[in-house]
């Protein structure tokens, strides 16, 4: 564990009960949600690099704003 993260649970564990309980729910679905966007992005890596290479094409042709 970084010291960063050490100095805020240890601040987060002088809060209320109800406090610490909602600091930990968001904290863990905030690392729930990123999980979902890391597979999410990986498996649409294809999809991207397609349209990448489109806009590159149109880029070239002069139709772009």
């Amino acid at each position: 564990m970084t010291k960063l993260l050490e100095q805020a649970f240890e601040k987060a564990s002088k809060l209320p009960e109800f406090e610490q309980n909602a600091l930990a729910r968001w904290l863990l679905d905030e690392i729930i949600s990123e999980k979902k966007w890391e597979k999410i992005f990986a498996e649409s890596q294809d999809v991207l690099d397609k349209l990448a290479d489109e806009a590159l094409l149109e880029y070239e042709k002069g139709k772009f704003v």
